[in-house]
């Protein structure tokens, strides 16, 4: 069976990321499960972060984006 281990300060960039751009990727949702399998170590401001997300998407403030990930685009040999 799959873990799914969340990294440490991963939700903070993670909320800062979908701030930002105002889209959950896949990527984003895969670290939001991980978080959230893990929920007994996550502090209060973790929590509050989540629950801030999963509200902004549901008010449609957050696109539920089906590409993996913002940086999907730059493959080996992509010129910025």
């Amino acid at each position: 069976m799959l873990e799914l281990c969340p990294l440490k300060f991963a939700l903070a960039e993670l909320f800062a990321q979908v701030s930002d751009h105002g889209r959950l990727t896949l990527a984003d949702r895969y670290g939001l499960l991980a978080n959230l399998l893990h929920e007994d170590s996550l502090t209060e401001d973790e929590r509050f972060s989540i629950d801030r997300l999963l509200r902004a998407t549901s008010r449609g403030r957050v696109k539920v984006d089906q590409e993996l990930s913002l940086l999907a685009d730059y493959s080996p040999g992509h010129v910025v």
